[in-house]
């Protein structure tokens, strides 16, 4: 199957290939705020406006103080890695309100504030893995964890610039896992909810923007297996996130048509949009069908002519308890030409954001 794709791109005339500009060692990137990227060290929340050359100069404006244990444990590299701290997910609202995931919590940030507090207590699973906003600053998250008994799981929302939250979508008991994400498709004012792990509850779930009307599109199959989905004008695209099959990115048009258009080499759970440019990466996860040990990076500047654009070894330290080799790509609305890409558990590369020109 990878012959025929990579025949179809050597069939396109022009070239299309970013270019890395520059590298920030220890800074992962979070959220795009239009042309200012928001990114953490540990705890501490930066932004820095991307100008036309690509340059951005990190400002520190907040901070979350998680207590003594984490706050010592974010300061190295490999604790941090052990036990997950830091910032995990973020949201800039048109308020100016800033909401993010920290281990257990969901932490908000006012205008003109320079400290997080806590606005929800995680009590299942340690946060979500994204926020969905509305272009009228309604924030969702759908809850991640475990749940081996397939209990019933939520999906919270916030009409208060996260101050406060209550549930918006249950789904039921023994319908699925848990939620991996929740995409706001500005072309067609609704959101996408992605779903997993077996079986049926493999899920790409349209809801309408206030989830009064939820409509399963996709389902049935690890095909249907998604943690990254990016909509575009015409058609949504979504990457496969299983270790059980082969991975591709998929199209689903506007119609409800849907097709593979590149095969992955490995999982992916990050994907995000540059203009019309669709991005996806991949992760190290090793099973018997995911046998890559590379993170890959691929794009398009159409949704037809994909091509790998970068690639990166895992480091020395053990995955199980140092995290998986990743690209993460950040959320959020991004009026810029630049790409922001953070790996993390790379030889190199144990955190650092990179921007590419594209």
């Amino acid at each position: 199957m990878m012959a025929a794709y990579s025949a179809i791109a050597a069939a396109r005339s022009f070239e299309w290939s970013p270019v890395r500009v520059s590298a920030f060692p220890g800074v992962r990137a979070l959220a795009w705020s239009n042309d200012v990227l928001y990114a953490s060290q540990g705890y501490t929340l930066l932004r820095a406006k991307v100008h036309a050359n690509g340059i951005a100069q990190w400002e520190n404006i907040a901070a979350h103080r998680p207590g003594v244990l984490r706050s010592l444990t974010a300061s190295s590299s490999l604790t941090s890695r052990l036990l997950r701290d830091g910032f995990h997910a973020l949201t800039v609202l048109p308020s100016g309100h800033v909401i993010g995931a920290v281990p257990h919590a969901i932490v908000t940030l006012a205008p003109g504030e320079m400290e997080f507090r806590v606005s929800h207590r995680v009590l299942r699973g340690a946060r979500p893995l994204h926020f969905g906003v509305t272009r009228y600053g309604q924030v969702f998250w759908g809850e991640y964890f475990d749940n081996p008994q397939r209990d019933e799981v939520h999906i919270y929302a916030s009409s208060d610039q996260g101050r406060h939250w209550e549930v918006a979508y249950t789904f039921p008991k023994g319908t699925i896992r848990h939620v991996h994400n929740i995409v706001y498709d500005e072309f067609d004012d609704c959101f996408w909810v992605l779903t997993g792990d077996g079986g049926r509850e493999c899920r790409i779930v349209r809801a309408s923007s206030d989830f009064k009307h939820v409509d399963v599109v996709i389902a049935g199959s690890q095909q249907a297996r998604s943690a990254a989905l990016v909509p575009t004008r015409h058609a949504i695209y979504f990457s496969t996130d299983t270790p059980l099959e082969k991975n591709f990115v998929y199209r689903l048009d506007r119609r409800g048509n849907v097709k593979p258009v590149v095969p992955l080499s490995s999982s992916s759970i990050y994907g995000c949009r540059v203009a019309s440019s669709v991005f996806f990466s991949t992760m190290i996860e090793p099973s018997t069908i995911n046998l890559e040990r590379d993170v890959n990076l691929y794009g398009s500047p159409d949704g037809d002519y994909w091509q790998e654009i970068s690639q990166g070894k895992k480091d020395r330290w053990p995955m199980r308890f140092f995290q998986y080799g990743n690209a993460f790509l950040p959320d959020g609305n991004n009026t810029t030409r630049y790409l922001a890409v953070t790996t993390i558990a790379l030889e190199n590369a144990s955190v650092e954001t990179t921007l590419w020109r594209v």
